[in-house]
Order: structure tokens, then C-alpha cells, then sequence
């Protein structure tokens, strides 16, 4: 039977995945109100067509820090993905560069930079960085990460701490004995497989790895040791993007962080208006979270973001069928957008219109 949704794709995950890897990779924080929100909040937008307009070509190609993509979308940073398949990471980078898309590495990885780098070398990879207590090891990240050509770095800065995953603290979870986090040795690649009783081993990790002291100073701290380009991801206000703007980011990306981190925050899409009002003309804004079919990265661009990522949905491709399941599922991603484009009248991403998504409530005041 065909598959014709990302839904399709995550069916298939559900019964492949061993429950320790499934609820770490779908769950959310506290009682996961933000994580159904994320999808609840783009059906409470309305699409408005326009008509009679040529539709014959679609260009849907964008540019994005200077790299021409094929279209609006990357495939978001995911933690330790050999645990939803062996092809892990390397796959999922080489699927996206298939699709034309970016890929970003996340820090906790079990591929490391440089054998992502020998695996992918046709895709544009960003890594994503964590600021551990011990700079050093941030800043030798950062190192090799140029060397590895990658071509952005994307700081995450709503982690200070991670947030209260239920399941993974039932689960204890922890990282299979035989994967590592590639990216480090000794300790630091194998402590998340190291959980106590009633705690979650990655949760215990970044308590003991990651800085918690960091403030928006150490932006120009990060941009003193590199010449990569900086995006902040996991910005939710107005106020953070200007920040954001001040320190010298070359973008965003507005993100709940897969809903993981702290539960009742907004919506990734319902706080891109107000972030794309604040610097939308200065930054490039980017979004994920909840981006599971073509029209949801067309209501996301048409209130302003410039791309958007995904994380789970790549992350069920994946342990469906590995890189093979992650092209799949990227294409299908690709036709849905392609058909809300078309059906919309927009033949190219300048097209779209803030005009043609307005809230429910618009019409419910009828």
C-alpha cells in the first residue's frame, strides 16, 4: 500500500521502533499541550485561493544564506538517529540533499561532523551547536565544523536545561549500548547511555555537559571564533528576535524545540507573525515544529518564514526504511506543496501573499 502522508510514514515507525527510542522521539513536555498544539494551531488557519492565475510551471526554488535550494524546506537537528535506523544520520543527509534540501547536524548525534561530511558531501549541511561548561570543546566543535564545510551554524538557546519529558524518565532512558555520541570520547560520547533509576539519561547529560550560564554575550563570543554565519534557533518572541538582531545573527528559527522543552508556550506558528513583524526585513526566519503536509509550509510562508524544517517526520521516514524511506517521504511532502501552490495560484514562492491565510475566527465572526 502506498504511502501518501507523513501520518503513513509515522504508522510505520510506531510498530518498528522499540519503546525506549519511540517516546524519546515523539514525546513532549509535561502534558504535551504545546506538542498538539503544534498541529491544532495550523488547522485554525484558513487558506484563501485565488483563481484563474497561470499555474502551468511551478518554481518553487529559494535562496537561503546564499545556497540555492530546490524548495522551502530542511530536514530540522534530531538527537542520536541511529537509534530509529542504521543508515542514521548519513541517510537523512544524503535524502535531503536528493531533495535539494538542508540538513542540520545536530551536536548529539551518533554520526560524527566529518563522517557526515564524507557521507553527504553533496548536501548543505549546518550543524546545530550546544555551548558546553568546558568551551573548549564548543569551540573545537566549531573548528571542525568549518573544516568539515559546513556552511552555517544554528546555536540553540532555548536548552539552558532540558525540559520535563515524561516518558523518558518512566523509560530511563538511555542510549543503546552500541551507539555513541560520535561527535565525542570518553565520557562525553557515552553518558547518555549511563541513566540512574527515576531520571532520564539525557536529561542527566546535558545537566552535567551544557552551559547554563550563557547569555545573549555569548553570541559575539561564538562570532569571534568562527566566520560562519550564526542562526539562533528556538526564539518565540518578539523581544528575543531583536536580540537576536543586535548580536549580529544572520538568522532564526522560530522553534519550541518539538514541544520538548517547557509545556503551554505558543505554537512555532503562532509566534512567527510577531517575530517576522519584529525583524522579518533584517533576518532570515526560518520555523519547524508541526509542519506535517504541503499546506502547512505554505500557511508558514505566507505569514513569513523564509524556509521551514522538519524533524519527527524525517525521523519516522527514516525508520521506515532508512535514506530510501526519507526520500520517499520527502517527496511526498514535495507533490502536497506543489498542489497547495497550484490550487492556491501562486506559480512562484514571491506569490504568496500574507492575504492567503487569515485565523479561523475571521470567519466565524460571520
Amino acid at each position: 500500500m502506498a504511502l501518501v502522508c507523513v501520518e503513513d510514514f509515522e504508522k510505520k515507525a510506531v510498530v518498528q521502533l522499540e519503546k525506549n527510542a519511540l517516546d524519546y522521539y515523539r514525546s513532549g513536555a509535561g502534558e504535551q499541550f504545546t506538542l498538539g498544539l503544534n498541529r491544532e494551531a495550523f488547522r485554525r488557519l484558513r487558506l484563501r485561493p485565488r483563481c484563474l492565475r497561470d499555474v502551468s510551471r511551478l518554481d518553487i526554488g529559494c535562496k537561503i544564506l546564499g545556497e540555492q535550494m530546490k524548495w522551502p524546506l530542511g530536514i530540522a537537528p534530531t538527537a542520536m538517529q541511529k537509534m530509529a535506523h542504521p543508515d542514521g544520520e548519513v541517510g537523512n543527509a544524503r535524502a535531503a540533499g536528493k531533495a535539494g534540501s538542508i540538513f542540520i547536524l545536530s551536536t548529539l548525534s551518533t554520526t560524527s561532523l566529518e563522517d557526515l561530511a564524507v557521507g553527504a558531501p553533496d548536501t548543505v549541511k549546518w550543524f546545530q551547536l550546544y555551548i558546553y561548561k568546558d568551551r573548549t570543546i564548543t569551540e573545537k566543535l566549531v573548528r571542525r565544523a568549518e573544516k568539515a564545510n559546513f556552511k552555517a551554524l544554528v546555536l540553540t538557546i532555548d536548552a539552558p536545561i532540558f525540559g520535563h519529558r515524561r516518558a523518558d524518565v518512566r523509560n530511563n532512558f538511555s542510549l543503546p549500548s552500541h551507539l555513541t555520541l560520535a561527535n565525542f570520547q570518553g565520557v562525553k560520547a557515552t553518558g547518555v547511555g549511563n541513566a540512574t533509576m527515576g531520571a532520564s539519561g539525557i536529561n542527566e547529560y546535558v545537566s552535567s555537559q551544557f552551559d547554563p550560564t550563557i547569555t545573549w554575550k555569548d553570541i559575539a563570543w561564538l562570532k569571534s571564533i568562527t566566520h560562519l554565519p550564526i542562526v539562533v534557533k528556538g526564539v518565540l518572541t518578539a523581544e528575543d528576535a531583536v536580540l537576536a538582531r543586535e548580536f549580529g545573527c544572520a538568522g532564526l528559527i522560530v522553534s519550541n524545540h518539538g514541544a520538548r522543552q517547557i509545556d503551554t508556550v505558543p505554537a512555532s506558528i503562532e509566534a512567527l507573525p510577531e517575530i517576522v513583524k519584529a525583524v522579518g526585513e533584517d533576518l532570515v526566519v526560518m520555523m519547524d515544529g508541526g509542519i506535517m503536509q504541503g499546506n502547512d509550509i505554505f500557511k508558514a510562508l505566507a505569514l513569513g518564514a523564509k524556509t521551514v524544517f522538519v524533524g519527527r517526520p524525517a525521523i519516522w521516514a527514516l525508520a521506515y526504511n532508512g535514506q530510501k524511506g526519507v526520500e520517499e517521504m520527502l517527496s511526498v511532502l514535495r507533490k502536497d506543496f506543489e498542489i497547495t501552490m497550484a490550487l492556491i495560484g501562486c506559480q512562484t514562492l514571491k506569490d504568496i501573499q500574507s492575504s492567503m491565510v487569515v485565523h479561523e475566527w475571521q470567519y466565524a465572526k460571520l
